[in-house]
């Protein structure tokens, strides 16, 4: 017969002795009394238990939410689901993971101008066989397609009486979406950081200046983001440039455009701050189908 009271005492040690705040409590519970244990065999298997067990635990925050904000990550990002919150815009988030917005916008059925919804899920993931669609056949769709409308027809549509009924227009300025950007510095401020993703990641440039100075557009475009949703980057704007260049500015203490404003280039975007960061600055990026490139590499030299 096994002495009752001899293996609740060992029990209590025991459970004391692995969960030092609540072996007491564990002990207490209706659970077998076991024979003694062969801590050989039974240590190497609760020390893998307990690892495993860990690791598992680990797993819900390892989202890419928290994988973007660490500094030594970089971007892609091509598992997990991001959902979507106010503020956020598909330019944003493509920004955030370091995708091609285009591409989350196909592989999503994001259709064009890209609006989506908080609480929308946008799948970060790639599907096997996924081939990104290329612009250029795109383009020879709509071409063909303008081809085969232009028909005789068209000198019907015109009659001499609609042009007295024609208004006055004004001319409306829209970015370029095809051509090469031609780039220019968006402040005149000393590079104090340059760009780097090994190690210490920095996407961009870091550009001294003081508080209050003008940000300029590098490149004429349209206004994708204007917030700070982004974590790192204060407020900020990011321009569109074509299909395939974006540009960002970060930092800012005030912002004077709005999702959707054309602009062009050299135009005072917002004001250099210090938002998001400890000292005042420009952080300037520029992203080549959604991957961040040298921004030395296009701006002129000085």
């Amino acid at each position: 017969m096994v002495d009752v009271e001899q293996a609740r005492a060992r029990k209590i040690d025991f459970c004391n002795r692995l969960y030092p705040l609540f072996g007491t409590g564990y002990a207490f519970k209706i659970v077998p009394i076991l024979p003694p244990v062969d801590w050989v065999i039974f240590l190497p298997n609760l020390l893998r238990f307990v690892v495993i067990g860990f690791l598992l635990s680990l797993l819900p925050a390892c989202t890419p939410t928290e994988v973007y904000q660490d500094k030594r990550f970089n971007p892609p990002v091509y598992w997990g689901v991001h959902v979507v919150e106010g503020g956020d815009t598909l330019y944003s988030i493509a920004w955030r993971y370091g995708r091609d917005y285009e591409e989350l916008a196909d592989i999503n059925g994001i259709k064009a101008p890209y609006n989506i919804y908080p609480g929308q899920k946008v799948d970060l993931s790639v599907p096997k066989g996924y081939v990104k669609k290329t612009r250029q056949v795109a383009d020879s769709k709509k071409t063909e397609t303008k081809r085969s409308v232009k028909t005789p027809t068209t000198k019907v549509e015109k009659p001499a009486v609609n042009k007295k009924i024609q208004t006055p227009v004004a001319k409306v300025y829209k970015p370029t979406l095809k051509g090469k950007v031609k780039w220019s510095w968006p402040h005149t401020g000393p590079i104090i950081e340059r760009f780097n993703v090994a190690g210490d990641i920095n996407k961009g440039i870091d550009i001294r200046g003081n508080i209050g100075d003008p940000v300029r557009a590098a490149a004429q475009g349209e206004v994708v983001y204007a917030g700070s949703g982004l974590l790192g980057y204060g407020n900020l704007v990011i321009v569109n440039h074509n299909e395939t260049y974006l540009s960002a500015y970060a930092h800012n203490r005030r912002m004077f455009v709005k999702e959707g404003d054309l602009v062009k280039t050299g135009q005072v975007i917002a004001e250099l701050g210090d938002s998001g960061t400890k000292i005042s600055k420009l952080h300037f990026e520029i992203r080549k189908n959604g991957k961040p490139v040298n921004p030395l590499h296009y701006l002129p030299k000085r």
